[in-house]
């Protein structure tokens, strides 16, 4: 989809080259699926590239055996060393998606890498269904990385779902929020509109295609990565069955003007103390 006249593509400032990476990759051929995403991300020239959750080894886990073969510690072996590569011959920033082991623990966890090497590891806080089965939930916050680029939040696929992921990010500073994801509920895409509506912040959500099925278990996942403005508005949102690479041009400025027009900010105009759990009192009685 081209981006609208005036959308924050074609308004004046500093310009970051941002890639979504849409992949199909096949469960546990993690080798495979590593070369097929370099193999595109080298189609495209960008800035930042973004890929999807667990991109390198498929997401249908079956029992803890397949995470002992295919997990890796966030800062050795052969997608981190790889994704370094990239990042230094590119000089650019990669967000990808793998499942991390340390020590007994297994997080479904996302690198952000750049050419000076790993700039941080967040592991997703919100598990989805069956992950639970197999992964430990991350103890710390979603966080904003302040790079030469810009200031990029990250989270993970149904982190989408608990708004205070993507506040969270706003209200420390992020100007774009990097989510890679394996979706299988449809509503995602649109709930993340309202995600960067409601922050002002631009957001890539970097998606998967393709059936997975391991024993009993299957997943269909829904493709239509896309990138969002800070106005809520689709920049781009991809085919929902085909591995591709787009880029798009975002003036990250733009995520700083958090003004409704001339009366309101979007953040000035928050109440918090009112927001909070409430004590009984003011609970309604009908």
């Amino acid at each position: 989809m081209p981006a609208s006249r005036n959308s924050p593509e074609e308004q004046e400032g500093v310009r970051v080259k941002s890639a979504l990476i849409q992949l199909s990759p096949e469960f546990g051929k993690v080798s495979d699926n590593l070369q097929h995403a370099l193999g595109l991300m080298r189609t495209v020239k960008s800035q930042l590239y973004v890929l999807p959750e667990l991109f390198n080894t498929g997401y249908t886990f079956g029992d803890r055996s397949e995470l002992l073969r295919t997990a890796e510690d966030a800062q050795r072996g052969p997608t981190y060393e790889a994704m370094l590569e990239f990042a230094r011959q590119r000089n650019a920033y990669v967000v990808y998606g793998f499942a991390e082991r340390e020590g007994a623990h297994f997080y479904n966890a996302a690198n952000t890498v750049g050419p000076q090497g790993l700039i941080g590891t967040y592991r997703k806080m919100h598990l989805f269904g069956r992950e639970k089965l197999f992964f430990t939930p991350g103890g710390n916050p979603a966080p904003v990385y302040n790079l030469p680029i810009g200031r990029i939040g990250v989270m993970i696929c149904f982190d989408w779902y608990f708004p205070e992921t993507a506040r969270s990010l706003a209200l420390r500073g992020a100007q774009l929020i990097a989510h890679p994801a394996n979706l299988v509920l449809p509503h995602c895409p649109n709930a993340m509109m309202v995600r960067s509506l409601e922050n002002r912040v631009f957001s890539l959500t970097c998606d998967r295609v393709g059936i997975e099925r391991n024993g009993d278990v299957m997943h269909r996942f829904i493709g239509t990565s896309q990138a969002i403005g800070p106005r809520g508005e689709i920049l781009v949102r991809m085919d929902p069955e085909l591995p591709e690479a787009r880029v798009l041009d975002l003036n990250l400025e733009l995520a700083d003007n958090k003004q409704l027009g001339p009366f309101n900010d979007l953040f000035e105009d928050r109440r918090p103390e009112l927001y909070d759990e409430f004590p009984l009192k003011h609970m309604v009685a009908v």
